[in-house]
């Protein structure tokens, strides 16, 4: 049976091809030009609300948890009992990633804490590391058993210091931090440390990392959908390493990863500053005596919104609330639905931009 492979500290030129130092230098391109494009929307919480939502969407659903876009907006108007399993474990995901994501902008280093904590909150307990053995991870489809992780509790502690030694002392490595990413997530899902939330706790890693090296000032970077997009070759190329210990083809696909959800994410943040630009054009121009920057980031900090949210962001009173939000209505910017007795508001295009399929907005 494979075993964990080691850190590639001393060595690291061997893994550092030259396929791999090109494709690193091109993902660093584009995060950079991400890292940019996201300090041109004004108020961050609007990506942080908004694309942290999508990366826990994706990377639960890597773990076959699955809810829709609907669903997953709509659970935030909804009384807690009535939002699914599903939906419940993706928020608390997003949940986890903002929290942690707080903490390392803050003290600059990614701690063991930081992984404890996102793990209890995606899995609503405090077993902490694994203490018992039995632990194995099957092949989903034929329930082969393909590795198994280290079982002793201290073998595990003391992989887990040495991961995070690794993750926060550059002095150890010189391995390009991208590169430095990829090998980090692999030995994280190696070591499997928990005895649930692994996957999704490893892909919050791969975010908070990139923050602590300063290569992005946001957890705007949702790499869980090139792996839902790519997700046999995922698995396949993370036995490769342990059966192999070739590291080349698992570097270069988190690098492409990197890469290509940069991109899309430089996209994505472009439509959502023109769509901004446009609402505050119609709204100033139309509606003057209803605008203001609170409005405008209300309408853009979640695709639904209601009556309550606008009188705690904008501390009006309930009946100039149900006043604004009834205008833009009429002038076709929000979309007015009802759940029950409450009435909620779409923004559309907002929706559509973050579901990844076109919309055609007012002229």
């Amino acid at each position: 049976m494979p075993s964990i492979p080691p850190i590639p500290i001393g060595l690291i030129e061997t893994w550092e091809t030259k396929a791999v130092l090109k494709k690193a230098a091109l993902a660093h391109r584009y995060l950079a030009e991400l890292k940019g494009v996201a300090r041109t929307i004004p108020n961050e919480a609007i990506l942080i609300n908004t694309l942290t939502l999508q990366e826990a969407k994706d990377s639960s659903e890597v773990e076959n948890i699955v809810t829709s876009q609907d669903e997953l907006y709509k659970a935030k108007l909804l009384a807690e009992g009535s939002v699914s399993p599903a939906t419940k474990e993706v928020q608390d995901y997003a949940s986890a990633l903002k929290h942690s994501f707080h903490s390392v902008r803050q003290n600059k280093l990614i701690r063991l804490s930081d992984i404890l904590q996102s793990q209890q909150q995606l899995e609503k307990n405090r077993a902490g590391f694994r203490k018992l053995p039995g632990t194995g991870l099957k092949n989903s489809k034929t329930g082969e058993l393909v590795y198994t992780p280290p079982q002793d509790p201290k073998e595990i502690e003391d992989l887990m210091a040495d991961l995070i030694a690794f993750i926060n002392d550059d002095t150890l490595s010189d391995a390009d931090p991208l590169v430095k990413m990829a090998i980090i997530h692999h030995q994280f899902e190696s070591i499997h440390p928990f005895y649930d939330g692994n996957g999704r706790t490893g892909r919050i890693l791969n975010i908070l990392y990139l923050v602590s090296q300063g290569l992005l000032e946001l957890p705007v970077l949702y790499l869980s959908r090139y792996i839902i997009h790519h997700k046999k070759d995922y698995y396949t190329l993370l036995q490769s390493v342990r059966e192999t210990g070739q590291w080349e083809p698992w570097l270069l696909y988190m690098l492409e990863a990197v890469l290509q959800t940069s991109q899309k994410t430089i996209a994505l943040i472009h439509g959502i500053r023109e769509l901004m630009q446009h609402y505050k054009t119609h709204i100033r121009t139309n509606m003057p005596k209803i605008y203001s920057h609170e409005l405008l980031n209300n309408l853009f900090s979640h695709p639904y919104t209601k009556i309550e949210f606008l009188v705690e962001d904008l501390g009006v009173s309930r009946i100039t609330a149900t006043k604004y939000l009834d205008i833009l209505v009429q002038q076709k910017l929000l979309a007015k639905e009802k759940i029950g007795r409450t009435n909620f508001y779409i923004n559309q295009p907002l929706f559509a931009l973050l579901a990844d399929n076109p919309y055609q907005i007012i002229s």
